[in-house]
């Protein structure tokens, strides 16, 4: 009796929230993906069509299964895909790089090698309630070499989940949840690329307007390959303040977590200071995955206009671990 009035004073107070930021999300479906919509405005797509290459660019690097544009609460874009450095990058997704299946190297990131690719396959759910709305869908990592024929190497089912947060600002869930049916299971060998959640960020932010800050205090200059609970991305735009971001959160269940960052040095690619941030699990130690066992990792995003401080960081990683 005492947990079921707890839970219902939870519940009302979680209600009182939502009302008194006065937002709800929905889900719209497109031809090229689903929205989540805030008040009529869309700040964040799912993408479920395959996005086409630039004429002259390899078909491969054409694929379906990410989110594109997330945008911040004043509608500033703040992801990018198939950028001229990286055509398999992809605004947010996750991807293995170097996986060994029966002693054979397959690449899930890297889509110009043909060893294999990440895409939509279809939708599982679709919910919306108390003002928040959620998203479930099956991505298929394909094995592209295999030796009888092409297959499913690992079946992730994605939870894509949005509601308002405070201070205008909104929150992502990204739950990725997967599983192999491979005899012998597949290796996730360690490596500074792969899996956990990737970020490539608008073409607009560089070394000179945009910042890096982790929960251990490193900044982009230090944070590649350290450990952290969260990271704070931020940059110019024409927001109001002069500036958006998104802070990710890493959750304590999560493989090797506080986990690995792969951070790109501030000049990277000519000078120009490109910004890719990635939760890499497998960066430190490989991963094995038995077959017919799922196994999940648990990421939140608050997207802002504004600046995010530590302070509110660390109070928006321990509410996400609660």
């Amino acid at each position: 009796m005492i947990f079921k009035r707890i839970f219902c004073v939870l519940a009302f107070c979680q209600w009182v929230v939502l009302v008194a930021y006065g937002q709800k999300v929905e889900l719209k479906e497109t031809a090229s993906g689903i929205d989540f919509v805030i008040d009529n405005q869309p700040v964040l797509t799912y993408q479920t069509a395959v996005e086409d290459v630039p004429e002259g660019i390899k078909k491969d690097f054409a694929k379906s299964g990410f989110i594109h544009p997330l945008k911040s609460p004043s509608g500033q874009v703040l992801t990018r895909i198939q950028p001229k450095d990286h055509y398999h990058h992809y605004g947010i997704w996750g991807p293995w790089t170097r996986a060994t299946i029966s002693g054979r190297e397959v690449d899930f990131w890297n889509l110009g090698d043909q060893k294999g690719r990440v895409d939509f396959s279809h939708v599982l759910s679709k919910k919306q309630a108390g003002g928040a709305a959620e998203l479930n869908v099956r991505q298929n990592h394909l094995d592209l070499k295999a030796p009888e024929s092409e297959r499913i190497a690992i079946a992730e089912d994605l939870r894509i989940k949005v509601k308002p947060a405070d201070k205008g600002r909104y929150m992502v869930d990204y739950t990725s949840t997967i599983e192999t049916t491979i005899p012998g299971g597949i290796l996730l060998d360690d490596y500074r690329y792969g899996g956990g959640i990737g970020y490539r960020a608008t073409e607009k932010w560089g070394t000179d307007n945009s910042t890096i800050l982790t929960s251990e205090g490193d900044t982009r200059k230090t944070a590649d390959g350290t450990n952290a609970r969260w990271i704070i991305v931020e940059g110019e735009t024409d927001d109001a303040s002069g500036e958006s971001g998104i802070l990710f959160l890493s959750h304590n269940t999560n493989k090797s977590h506080p986990e690995p960052l792969r951070v790109w040095p501030e000049d990277n690619y000519n000078g120009i200071g490109n910004v890719f941030v990635e939760f890499t699990p497998i960066r430190h130690e490989s991963w094995e995955l038995l077959p017919n066992q799922r196994y999940t990792l648990k990421y939140r995003m608050i997207v802002f206009d504004g600046e995010m401080t530590a302070v509110e960081a660390e109070a928006y990683w321990k509410a996400f671990v609660k």
